[in-house]
Parts: structure tokens; sequence; C-alpha cells
């Protein structure tokens, strides 16, 4: 844990971001409730936790129900619309928000709920990848018109991953492209929506989504070498 933040203040000054932050996500997929590596990650001062699949997060919430004012959770992966309803109550940022359709289904479970307003990215399939979901570039600022009918969700930025085939220099490109894009659209987009957030980059290239701007990273596999592997 703590040699990963140092990698993360060394790529920030590398960037010249001496002033800047970045929150550590911290992706518990390879934990299990009881094995005593959240808690852990807790002691270390960590306290946003990441999980790509909403029922092992809701599991995990809920045996540490008693600290729930301390951790923040983290969905970082694909999300159905059945599992909306399940999710919101336990989770603090959703990173994987990739159709007008599940925000339009957040929304109403969050009005039926009589929820708090829901804080999401939006994932952007910037690598054209097939395999990979997410809003294509092209599709703003059309589905910024339709965020400004959705009160109950706020929009605090965006979210990507580099191409499964991409090398070190695409996948700056790709980070750079979201930056660019979210520098584009703030002034044009509505009430609910800030875009101050890019989550981008993961234990392989979190530095070089530094180096292009990101305020969260996603590391998971690398906060527990020597730990687990």
């Amino acid at each position: 844990m703590h040699r990963v933040q140092g990698e993360i203040h060394e790529a920030l000054r590398h960037a010249g971001r001496v002033s800047d932050t970045v929150r550590l996500i911290a992706v518990s997929k390879y934990t299990q409730p009881n094995d005593g590596l959240i808690d852990m990650l807790l002691e270390a001062g960590c306290h946003d936790l990441g999980e790509a699949r909403p029922q092992m997060l809701l599991e995990k919430a809920e045996v540490f129900s008693a600290q729930r004012e301390k951790i923040r959770w983290h969905l970082i992966g694909q999300l159905q619309r059945n599992k909306v309803r399940k999710v919101l109550p336990w989770v603090s940022l959703i990173h994987s928000v990739d159709s007008v359709r599940l925000l339009d289904a957040i929304n109403r479970i969050a009005q039926e709920d009589q929820l708090s307003p829901v804080r999401v990215l939006l994932e952007i399939n910037i690598s054209r990848d097939e395999t990979k979901q997410g809003f294509s570039p092209s599709d703003f600022p059309a589905v910024f018109e339709e965020i400004a009918t959705l009160p109950l969700v706020q929009i605090k930025g965006l979210m990507c991953m580099s191409g499964l085939d991409s090398d070190e220099s695409t996948s700056r490109r790709e980070f750079a492209a979201v930056r660019e894009l979210a520098e584009k659209m703030k002034p044009v987009v509505p009430e609910n929506c800030r875009l101050q957030e890019l989550s981008m980059g993961m234990s392989d290239d979190f530095k070089l989504a530094i180096h292009e701007g990101a305020t969260m990273v996603r590391v998971g596999s690398t906060l527990f070498e020597g730990v687990l592997w």
C-alpha cells in the first residue's frame, strides 16, 4: 500500500502536478470478506474500496456494515439495471455508467426509494474496443441533454480503461483524449454535471494515467504483491 502511494506521489511529481492529489481506489476483488486484507487496507489509511461485481460489493459491504462511515465503496465494473436497487444504498460512487438507460434506471430508483442524489462517472470507450462497454466521445453533447432531465443523478466525471492491445504511447493518447473531452464539455454541461473527476489507470498503467490528468486510479494486483503472490 505505502509503496503504491509512493509511486503515485512520484508520478505526480514527474507530471509537474505537485499541488494535486490522486485518490487511490483499492480494488478489493482479490480479497475475501473475512481474510483480514480489507482490515489491512483500512489500517493503512485506504478507505476507498473498489469492486467490479455488484454481488461481491454487497457481500463485503454487509460484512463491514459496522464500519460503514469509514469505507467508501466504489463500483468499478458493469452494473446491470436489475442490480441498481440493491447497490445504491451502499455505493459512494459508480464509475461504470455506460448508457442513458442505466442513468434513467438509477434516477428512477433513487426517486422511488427516496435516496440522495447518486454520484456517478460516465464510462468512455475511448479505445473503441468492441469488447468494452461505454459511451463513445461522439455521443456528446446529446447525452448531457438527457442527463439534464435526471435530478437524482450527479455526474462527477469520466472513467476509462486503455485498450487491451494498447502500448504505452497509445495508452497515454487514450488517457489524454478523455481529459481533453472533459475539458471540452465542461462549459456546456448541465447543472447536475461537474466533470471534475477522471478515473483512469489500473495496476499496469496508473502512472501513465496520472501523467495525463487522472484524479483517481484503480489499483488491485499491485497492492497485494508480497501478500497474495
